[in-house]
């Protein structure tokens, strides 16, 4: 039997398995497809690697976003995974070189873009490849229903019957109702799959909406939201957060006026070319950008794990978008807060211009070829329920946020949580400093120093801070102060490859320290 723990251990430095992971990580090994539905800091990544490095022969791991692919496989590789990625960044020499070295077993998991499984030449290779287990990561885009739907990805049961043996397949998903969970299923032509929607509920995320007065007429604005964002930031100018805004001139303005307020912000919208957007995107994730001001474009490539904050600068259409974008924050389990700034003009704005216009005759005419009369009907009908249902949220007053986001997703809460602006509502979240930690127990300059070695290690090998030592393990370290590579293991949350690489420098800082206080005592 495979000694998954063992796996979890080693590569990942974890002594268990976070809710739902460890039954879908044997159902997979076991032969069994799997259909899975794990919001965003779940852990779903693991769901699919440990599966990966356990199976003879290749992993194909199919993912919409170039940046996702990179950021994956700097990750793997840190954790002693050899991993890959095929895309559209890499010269066709660069692809055939992957492509020969992953013949001769070079890689355990390949990333590619579910339209690289129509190129004639990937094809041949898969064909003469033992690619033994298929993971479809954002697999609501496979759907008409979903909220990114994307042609290629209905490509992928075609692939797969190319192959010469079928491989097991595991389709995972952040947020999907019951429309697009049997798309999923029906699409990818799943059988028997072992299916799984894990709690949507995070506790360590505070969820707050905020009302403000003296809004603009144009519908998506107002001073008083101007104020609350520079506000909040001049509190938080330590942390890494992302402001979500409904257009494109709303981002570039508002990350004018945070510059202008004296801190670093950057717009990010699919207007800007894919190489700025790239340059954005790795700027946020190693930290030299604090905060993203961005529209959806902003989306499922971002996997870093220490946002601390999420503000929606305008009322986001479905729940699941929001549930989705607001769910970037906290995935490192730290607290974290969602925030959403309301005004009717921004519901108005969205129902008459993203949903009535957007579906009217002249901006049907793609859709007809997919989609049945009744079909389109039915998905505006919904759309403007989805938009209703985020308005009521937005101006809940008595209805504890949280129990109405998971209700959304069938989940109920039946007590209000303690950690929402309904719940707290005696409190005006202007005037708290609503990400106040509670007193942690660890020397904060140990931590100081502990996160600044690490820092230096992480420009030295190209990969973010956090894919070595997040904050969490360094204030544990920080806290327990271990002098030897045993206690070092024992007390922190490592890999036993990070372990090998890291571990030393870790504990020279640790020793210094301590050798300097013995001094001056």
């Amino acid at each position: 039997m495979i000694d998954i723990y063992g796996l979890l251990k080693k590569y990942y430095g974890y002594d268990s398995f976070r809710t739902g992971q460890e039954d879908i990580i044997r159902n997979i090994l076991c032969g069994r497809d799997v259909c899975a539905i794990m919001p965003t800091g779940s852990g779903k990544s693991i769901c699919y690697q440990i599966p990966a490095v356990s199976m003879p022969g290749i992993t194909l791991v199919i993912s919409p976003l170039i940046s996702l692919m990179q950021d994956q496989v700097r990750i793997l590789k840190t954790a002693g995974i050899p991993a890959a990625y095929i895309n559209s960044s890499l010269t066709p020499s660069m692809i055939e070189l992957a492509m020969s070295r992953a013949s001769k077993g070079a890689y355990k998991i390949i990333y590619v873009a579910p339209e690289r499984l129509e190129s004639r030449r990937f094809i041949e290779f898969a064909k003469n490849s033992d690619i033994s287990f298929i993971a479809v990561d954002e697999a609501h885009c496979i759907s008409i229903w979903g909220r990114e739907f994307r042609p290629g990805y209905q490509k992928i049961a075609d692939f797969c019957s190319k192959l010469k043996q079928r491989p097991v397949i595991a389709a995972f998903t952040a947020t999907a109702n019951s429309k697009v969970r049997d798309d999923i299923v029906e699409k990818l032509e799943l059988i028997d799959p072992y299916n799984v929607c894990l709690e949507f509920d995070r506790p360590n995320l505070y969820f707050g909406t905020y009302s403000p007065v003296g809004e603009s007429e144009n519908g998506i604005g107002g001073d008083t939201k101007n104020s609350f964002i520079i506000d909040y930031i001049t509190r938080h100018r330590n942390d890494s957060g992302i402001i979500y805004c409904m257009t494109q001139k709303l981002t570039e303005k508002i990350a004018s006026l945070i510059r202008e307020a004296g801190m670093p912000a950057e717009a990010y919208h699919a207007g800007l070319s894919v190489d700025v957007r790239r340059r954005l995107q790795e700027d946020f994730t190693f930290d030299r950008v604090k905060v993203i001001v961005a529209t959806n474009a902003f989306g499922m490539g971002i996997d870093k794990p220490d946002v601390r904050y999420v503000i929606h600068y305008n009322m986001p259409p479905r729940p699941e978008d929001y549930y989705q974008q607001a769910g970037r924050a906290g995935r490192d389990g730290e607290k974290a807060e969602c925030i959403l700034l309301y005004s009717y003009s921004d519901y108005r704005f969205i129902r008459d211009y993203f949903i009535l216009r957007k579906n009217d005759e002249e901006n049907l005419a793609s859709r007809r070829d997919r989609m049945t009369d009744e079909e389109i009907e039915k998905y505006i009908s919904d759309e403007l329920d989805d938009l209703n249902k985020m308005k009521q949220y937005s101006v809940s007053g008595r209805v504890c946020l949280r129990s109405m986001l998971c209700g959304y997703f069938g989940e109920i809460i039946k007590k209000p949580c303690g950690n929402c602006s309904v719940c707290l509502k005696d409190i005006d979240i202007r005037r708290r400093g609503v990400l106040i930690p509670e007193r942690e127990e660890y020397d904060e300059v140990l931590f100081a120093r502990l996160k600044s070695r690490v820092k230096i290690i992480a420009v030295q090998s190209g990969v973010p801070s956090y894919s070595i030592v997040n904050d969490k393990v360094l204030k544990t370290l920080a806290a327990e102060k271990p002098l030897t590579m045993a206690e070092l293991s024992k007390a922190a949350q490592i890999g036993a490859i990070k372990l090998r690489k890291y571990g030393n420098a870790l504990l020279e800082v640790i020793n210094t320290y301590r050798d300097e206080g013995i001094e001056k005592n």
